[in-house]
């Protein structure tokens, strides 16, 4: 095998390819990336049994053939390379990875002995690359990364005909958000429990290409996703998810318009204070929010900003990093909390503006601290 490609491609492809790969592979060969050459496109693949990632791109091509070498240090390797073209071709049980004046020398593994990569199944919709990965961004702050708990790292997303539903939950905070898709079929109902950090590389490197398309397989084990040259599948989370959505409350007679960025500047602020798993204390008056934190002698911190408040006084206390990671997930220039009495969750969606109704689409539901005087 010997094909040329301009290094910058090729160290993309290699580098998104590699991003699959375990860090402690079951077997040897599930190390590497095949690179397989065939009328003008270099194909890369790789695999762990779980994740599956393939991408082609065009390649000046000298000679065909298919070589298995290890992903990371080719990786490695090719982000390293001056800015030139790059020549990879075979010589005998080694390659020889040839840019400038720099020349590597690689040993290959067997390539009958790698794992033929699941089919993707049958696209099931499309969806907007960018309002997918705006999505999976809000409510990926909200999945646990506690690998105790398989489940709650990985995010529900509930299809019902053209709406999506992602879903996560770490146990103190929660986020759902509703996407409209067009599926193949008018009429789809399901649900799919996927790892979060697939979504999150999904919703990195393969939504920005325009159209995302959706694949579901049909015995509901794994899902794929394809967008322009680039491919991946995934395993879905065996288990039960827990039912959050009925937590979302739905009448909340006390609500809270504050403006986004004054409010994380004002959190960070009052947060240099708090001393691990000290909460952040939110007192809402008619006009005024003002937040406090620091218990003791050593330290407090105090600062006040205007809010519009609908509904009676209300004091809450919060854990600085779920109410900052839950702000900082909104684009819109207002937030609004909404109660339905202390100390019980609130309930956060955006609004474009303090005078608008708020945009439910997309809701944070964090859990209180019990304050010493709660009511």
């Amino acid at each position: 095998m010997k094909f040329s490609v301009e290094k910058d491609v090729l160290a993309e492809a290699v580098s998104w390819t590699a991003r699959s790969l375990s860090q402690r592979p079951p077997s040897p060969v599930l190390a590497g990336i095949l690179l397989t050459t065939n009328q003008g496109m270099v194909r890369l693949e790789g695999f762990d049994y779980e994740i599956s990632s393939h991408i082609q791109i065009p390649a000046d091509i000298s000679e065909e053939g298919s070589i298995l070498v290890s992903g990371r240090l080719l990786a490695d390797i090719t982000r390293s390379l001056p800015q030139s073209t790059v020549t990879i071709e075979t010589e005998g049980s080694k390659i020889t990875v040839t840019c400038g004046r720099s020349r590597f020398h690689l040993a290959t593994m067997p390539v009958d002995e790698y794992p033929e990569l699941p089919k993707l199944p049958e696209v099931s919709g499309t969806v907007d690359g960018q309002a997918f990965a705006e999505a999976v961004s809000q409510v990926i702050v909200a999945a646990s990364k506690d690998d105790t708990l398989p489940v709650l790292t990985g995010i529900k997303v509930e299809i019902e005909n053209d709406l999506i539903t992602f879903l996560a939950t770490d146990r103190y905070r929660l986020a759902m958000r509703e996407l409209h898709w067009k599926p193949a079929q008018p009429e789809i109902s399901t649900s799919l429990l996927i790892k979060a950090k697939t979504l999150n590389e999904v919703a990195k490197t393969l939504a920005s290409a325009g159209e995302l398309k959706i694949a579901i397989g049909e015995n509901g084990e794994m899902v794929g996703f394809e967008s322009a040259n680039r491919r991946t599948t995934s395993l879905l989370i065996n288990g039960d998810y827990p039912k959050i959505r009925s937590l979302f409350p739905e009448n909340t007679p006390i609500h809270a318009t504050v403006r986004t960025n004054e409010l994380i500047e004002a959190v960070r602020r009052v947060s240099v204070v708090a001393e691990r798993n000290t909460p952040v204390r939110m007192a809402f008056t008619d006009g005024q929010l003002t937040l406090d934190a620091g218990t003791g002698e050593d330290a407090q911190a105090e600062e006040a900003i205007e809010t519009q408040l609908s509904g009676e006084d209300i004091t809450v206390a919060f854990n600085p990093t779920y109410l900052g990671e839950g702000l900082g997930s909104f684009n819109t220039d207002y937030v609004r909390f909404s109660f339905t009495s202390a100390p019980k969750p609130a309930m956060m969606t955006g609004q474009a503006s303090a005078e608008d109704d708020d945009q439910d689409q997309y809701r944070y539901l964090v859990m209180p601290v019990r304050l010493p005087n709660a009511n």
